[in-house]
Order: structure tokens, then C-alpha cells, then sequence
């Protein structure tokens, strides 16, 4: 679950720039409003942000008789201010009047906020252009003072390109009256109109339980709203991930609200179409998602981690990982003939290479679940600049096996694990059991993704439980072949030929590397991969010098000159190049065609709206989801989906082929990944025509056979 952050208040930003450039300047600017004296404007370069004036409804004051207190804030065109929930970030406006003895205040009656996304993502509830908050205020049955003062303190945080916090002291004065009239009665109206009701709606609700939270079902919308949205209140026990809006369709929608198992839900439902309606809801007694009796539900728990131990058995046949795989079997060729014992050592060092790496990734889910992200299976590959510091290390490794530098340890450390770890180096198994499963984590192999389905929408128990069961599915055929040392003789004998061996395997790390290169093309462009290679470049110059001249038998002349060039390169590769490899962001990279080039399947971008449309016509639909980084997903795609047979099938039955490109961060495709108990790619829907509502599932390993079936072209 994204690459979306929890609704509940986040820090304050304004002391941080959302520019790369300026960031001295919001804090200076920040400092000075922060300790300036009140006043009802706030200016920033002689432009002013926010006006604050403060207004009644009323023209005089009557005794006993209620009357509204409104804060108008007005502010300048693209800047905002916040909801009493901001959302990602942000903080909520205060609005404290300051009244007489006798005097009593109701709540805020806050307006309904507008969904402003913001880069990186960054979600916010917030106001633009004008907003009025308003109290109702009630004063005491008998006032003797003809006139009464009333004052208010207000603070706020207005944001554009950066954040700059706000505040006014302001104040009115009033006669008392037996009578009074209207006082701003427009701007009161306006914004009364804006304010949620806390009666029922008029039209059906109802709450289903999901493992990702709530499904609330809206029926019976009858009237003019076309959309459909739902503003959580800040709850920070069980916070609220991001709901997506929802186009209506024939009076009804579905928004899911992503939530803690059994956390109820209270917040805004809000119908637009120009003007906006909202009514406040709360979800139904909580109920837990899945509640079977205690013997079932451990029953289909073992059942869960065993798929995850298949899964992770499995994922040593992926090509992602054969790469590795290949350099642990050429070292168990090289440990054939040592001792039983140093062996062993080896396939511990191995699997605890494998343990460490799921139980960390495990670690880090958590954190972020905890935290209300959505989080996902290798989510970590959507991050260009992680696949760029794993193509780093897997380019290292490669020149080491082409023996261009050995790691030289110091001599105690050389002793301790040569002791140990007889020939073979402890750490050598170990970090190659790292490497393993780093490159594992792209690949979703059968079993594995409903096994991480189901474990990503449990408890944290549960969660580490899956990943340490998916490690040992990974780790069983390496420790069950270091503790049986006797079937290493049907692999060939030590020899010469093993260090050509070696120098062989480097290649399928480099054919790793450009896939990774490919990876970061797509994501980031051309460009970033020229970047990306010219660092690569000055960090392969580094390991040769390393390897040449920082050996034993150098002088120590030779040492300190190829310690400062080995510096050199790495400050010119680590640094310029890569200060330079991600310049071009994302945003202004042209917008990938679907389509695929040489009369390929014409794919259609995936969207809820898109594929709510097609399935609402009656059009059969096939849903890929796919990423440029999952291999499997590309093996799929050329030999069982971008074929001549199945191209003429989807022609031929009026199929809609739906792309939903994961390759980088894509909330809306996550939430749907969500709605199948899917955290990973690949994955394959067909909706079938008149079966919105019912797809078929497909397996994650797929044949044309398999998808011509599926899809009613073959018996």
C-alpha cells in the first residue's frame, strides 16, 4: 500500500521549500512572520497572502439571543490554507474569540475542503481563494454595557511553492439592543451552504468490511451529482489513507477507505457536479474483516505461510535471480572436498544472508503500515535512485569476478574467517544471500502473491511471520545441500577451470545491470541512463585502481596516488554524474504511450473512470498489471500475451486491452491491486462481458493456451 501517507496532521512545513533552490529563504521569511507583531494581513514580498477579517451576522447584540462569528480569511491566487484535517501535511487553522464573562462558544463549523494534489504525491484537504470559518456565539441573558468588544486570535499556515505560518489578532465592537438586523448575509449564506450536515442523507449507505479497510457503497443518488468523494476526520489511533474520488454511475459508487483492520470511520461524503454537497457519516460498529472461528482462522494462517514457503522456493527458478543463484552454485563446486562443517558454515552464512534481508524488508513494511502508507511488494523498485545503488553494487560484483580488484581485509579479520569459513569466505555467502534476495524481490512467483495478499492487511506478527516463512522457502534447497555435502559429488571437481568459471558469471550481473539500466530509462529517460553509465564508468575506474595499486606488493607512493584517484573518480562519478542523473525530473519526461510499436496490442491506459465506462457499455476487458522492472512480467508478455493468436482473439471478441503500468509509483493502481489482495506484479483480470463485478482471476505464470482460455477463444 504508496506509495499514500496516513491523513492524520503531519509536521509543519513551513521551514521546508518544496524547490530544490530557496531553502534559506522560507526559514528567514518563516522566522520573521513567526515573531512579527499581529496584524489582520500577512505579506510576503510585498504581496499579501491572507487577509483576516473577522465578521458577525448581526448588527447589534441582543441578550440570550445567538449569533454567528465568521473569520474570513481571503487569500492570494495559489496560495491555501487547511481543513481541520490538513491531510499529508499542513496544519489546521485556529480560530480562538476572545468574549466577556457570560459570554459561551460553539465549535468551527468548518466548510468543505477541496483534494489538492501537490508533487511527490503529497495529498492535502485545504481551502483556495476565500474561507469562512464560523462559531456560533451566545451571550447572557442581561448585559448592562451598551456596547461589547470581541476579539479573536487566529493562526493559520499558508502554502504555493512554499509554507509560511500566519497570525492576526482581530476585533469588532457591537452596541447592545433589543433588536438587530442581518449583517453580512450573502458571505454567511455562501458559506452555510458549504458546511457539511450531520443529518441523514438523503440517499442509501452501507459499510462492507475489507481486508484493507472499508468499502462505503453509495445507492440510490438520485439528482445531479456526477462525482463522489469522502474527507476523512484526523484520527491518529487509526489513521486514514487516501480515498480516490468516484465518478457516478447510474446513481451509484463505491469508495474504498483504506483504514486499520475493525477501525471505525468518520468524515465527509461529498457530491459534486459545479456546486458541492457533504453529510458527516461514520462507519458501522466495527467489525473485523475476516472473522472466522479461532480454529479456521489458524488453519488458513498455516495455509497462507505455506504458499509463502512455495512462493519462496520458487523464486530461485525466477530470472531475476538466476544470476545469483549461479554464483552460489559455482561456490558450493569450489567448497566440494572441505570439511563437512565449514560447508554448513557456508549455507548458514547463505540463509542468513536471505533471513536478514526479508526480515529487514518485513521491518521497514511495518514502519510504513504503522505510519498509514500504502505499502506494496518491491515498492523499492519504483525508486529510480534505489535500482541506480543496486546496479552500483551488482556492477561491483561483476568486476570482482572478472577479477579486477579482490577486497582485501586486514589481516586479523583474514584470519578470523579463514578460520571459520575455511576457503570460501563467510561473507562472501553471506552478502551473496543478500544479493539473492535484493534481486528476488522484483519477481511475484505463484503462491507468492496471495500469500502477500493476505499477509499485507494482517497484524505485524503475522507480516514478519509470512516473510521469514518466504526466506525459508528460498533458503531450504542451499542449506539442505551444504547439510548433505555428500551430493556434491555429482557437481564437477575443484580446478584451473573454475577461475574461468568465475570470470564467466560476471556476465549475467552485467546482463542484470542493463536491465536495471533499462529500468531507470523508463522511469527517468535516455538521459538518466547516460548519467547513470558515466557514473558506473568512474566507479569501475575505482575498483581497478583499487585493484592494481592497492595491493601488498605496491609501494607506498604507489598507495597514496591511487588512494587520491581512486577519490577523484569516485567524487567525479558519485558526485557530478550522479548530482546529474535524475535533473530531468519525471514530470517532464513525455507521457508513455500504452500502445505497443510493430502493430502490437493497442493498450488502453488503465483508470477506475476508463474501466468503469468500458465495463458499464458491456465491453469484455483484460486488465495487465505490469512494471518495467518485473521480468516475469515481461516474459509474460512475450510468449503468452503479445501474441498473433491472442492479438486476433481480443480483435475478434471486441476485447479492451488495459494496461496498468506500476513501473513507477501509481496510487490508483495500488488501491486496485488492494481490492484483489494483490501487493505485487504480475497480475491478470478478464472481465468477461456482463460480469462487471466477477472477473477471472489469472495465474501469475501465464501460457497463450492459459489466456486464450480464459478469455473464451479456445474451449
Amino acid at each position: 500500500m504508496r506509495s499514500h501517507p496516513a491523513t492524520r496532521p503531519a509536521a509543519p512545513r513551513a521551514l521546508r521549500p518544496r524547490t530544490a533552490t530557496g531553502r534559506l529563504l522560507p526559514l528567514i521569511l518563516s522566522s520573521l512572520f513567526l515573531f512579527s507583531s499581529p496584524s489582520s494581513a500577512q505579506l510576503h514580498q510585498g504581496q499579501k497572502l491572507v487577509e483576516a477579517t473577522l465578521l458577525t451576522d448581526t448588527t447589534a447584540i441582543v441578550p440570550g439571543q445567538p449569533f454567528r462569528l465568521g473569520l474570513l480569511l481571503r487569500m492570494a491566487p495559489g496560495w491555501h490554507t487547511y481543513w481541520e484535517n490538513p491531510g499529508d501535511s499542513g496544519l489546521p487553522t485556529t480560530f480562538d474569540p476572545q468574549l466577556p464573562d457570560g459570554f459561551t462558544t460553539g465549535p468551527i463549523i468548518w466548510p468543505l475542503p477541496q483534494r489538492i494534489i501537490e508533487p511527490g504525491d503529497i495529498q492535502v484537504y485545504a481551502y483556495q481563494g476565500e474561507v469562512l470559518l464560523v462559531r456560533t456565539i451566545t451571550p447572557p441573558a442581561t448585559l448592562a454595557a451598551p456596547e461589547i468588544t470581541i476579539s479573536a486570535k487566529s493562526t493559520w499556515l499558508v502554502c504555493e511553492a512554499i509554507c509560511i505560518p500566519g497570525k492576526a489578532e482581530t476585533s469588532l465592537t457591537l452596541p447592545v439592543a433589543p433588536t438587530a438586523k442581518p449583517s453580512h448575509t450573502e458571505l454567511f449564506e455562501k458559506f452555510t451552504a458549504l458546511a457539511p450536515s450531520d443529518e441523514a442523507p438523503p440517499f442509501t449507505i452501507s459499510w462492507t468490511a475489507t481486508p484493507t479497510g472499508w468499502n462505503l457503497g453509495l445507492r440510490d443518488l438520485n439528482g445531479p451529482a456526477t462525482r463522489a468523494d469522502f474527507y476523512p476526520y484526523a484520527d491518529e489511533t487509526s489513521p486514514v489513507a487516501h480515498t480516490a474520488p468516484r465518478e457516478l454511475t447510474n446513481g451509484a459508487a463505491d469508495l474504498a477507505i483504506p483504514v486499520a483492520a475493525s477501525a471505525s470511520v468518520r468524515g465527509l461524503v461529498v457530491l459534486e457536479n459545479g456546486a458541492r454537497r457533504g453529510w458527516i457519516i461514520e462507519s458501522t460498529a466495527a467489525t473485523p474483516a475476516v472473522a472466522p472461528a479461532a480454529s479456521a482462522a489458524t488453519s488458513g494462517l498455516w495455509t497462507y505461510l505455506l504458499f509463502g514457503f512455495i512462493g519462496g522456493f520458487i523464486l530461485n527458478l525466477m530470472p531475476c535471480v538466476l544470476p545469483v543463484i549461479s554464483l552460489k552454485i559455482f561456490g558450493f563446486m569450489r567448497q566440494a572436498g572441505d570439511s563437512r562443517a565449514n560447508i554448513l558454515k557456508h549455507g548458514f552464512a547463505f540463509t542468513a544472508g536471505i533471513f536478514l534481508w526479508f526480515l529487514g524488508l518485513a521491518a521497514v513494511i511495518i514502519a510504513l503500515k504503522s505510519a498509514g502508507s500504502e505499502v506494496t511488494w518491491a515498492f523499492q523498485f519504483q525508486n529510480p535512485w534505489f535500482n541506480y545503488v543496486i546496479g552500483a553494487v551488482v556492477f561491483v560484483f561483476a568486476l570482482n569476478l572478472f577479477g579486477v580488484f579482490e577486497i582485501v581485509l586486514p589481516g586479523r579479520a583474514t584470519q578470523g574467517i579463514a578460520e571459520a569459513g575455511g576457503h570460501g569466505g563467510l561473507a562472501g555467502s553471506f552478502a551473496q544471500g543478500i544479493l539473492a534476495t535484493l534481486l528476488a524481490t522484483p519477481c511475484t512467483a505463484p503462491f507468492l502473491g496471495t500469500a502477500l495478499g493476505f499477509a499485507f492487511s494482517q497484524t505485524s506478527t503475522v507480516i514478519a511471520a509470512m516473510f521469514a516463512a518466504i526466506a525459508a522457502g528460498m533458503a531450504f534447497p542451499y542449506l539442505l545441500l551444504s547439510a548433505q555435502p555428500g551430493w556434491m559429488k555429482y557437481l564437477p571437481k575443484p580446478g584451473a577451470w573454475m577461475e574461468r568459471l568465475k570470470q564467466f558469471m560476471g556476465f549475467p550481473l552485467l546482463a542484470t545491470l542493463l536491465w536495471l539500466l533499462y529500468v531507470i530509462g523508463q522511469q527517468r529517460g535516455t538521459e538518466a541512463v547516460i548519467w547513470a553509465a558515466a557514473s558506473y564508468l568512474c566507479l569501475g575506474l575505482a575498483a581497478w585502481l583499487y585493484g592494481a595499486f592497492l595491493g601488498p606488493v605496491s609501494s607506498n607512493r604507489a598507495k597514496t596516488l591511487a588512494t587520491l584517484a581512486i577519490l577523484l573518480s569516485l567524487l567525479l562519478g558519485l558526485g557530478y554524474f550522479t548530482g546529474n542523473l535524475f535533473a530531468r525530473s519525471a514530470a517532464a519526461l513525455p507521457e508513455k504511450s500504452a500502445a505497443r510499436a510493430n502493430n502490437g496490442i493497442p493498450w488502453v491506459p488503465f483508470s477506475e473512470v476508463e474501466l468503469r465506462r468500458l465495463l458499464a457499455e458491456g465491453r469484455p476487458v483484460f486488465l495487465d498489471f505490469t512494471a518495467d522492472w518485473c521480468i516475469t512480467c515481461k516474459f509474460n508478455l512475450r510468449t503468452a500475451i503479445d501474441t498473433k493468436a491472442v492479438r486476433e482473439a481480443f480483435e475478434k471478441l471486441g476485447i479492451v486491452p488495459m494496461l496498468a503500468d506500476w513501473t513507477n509509483s501509481n496510487p490508483e493502481i495500488t488501491r486496485k491491486l488492494a481490492q484483489f489482495d494483490r501487493v505485487g506484479v504480475p497480475f491478470y483480470l478478464f472481465y468477461a462481458p456482463g460480469k462487471k463485478d466477477d472477473p477471472v482471476i489469472l495465474p501469475e505464470l501465464l501460457t497463450e493456451q492459459i489466456l486464450l482460455r480464459a478469455i473464451g477463444a479456445q474451449p
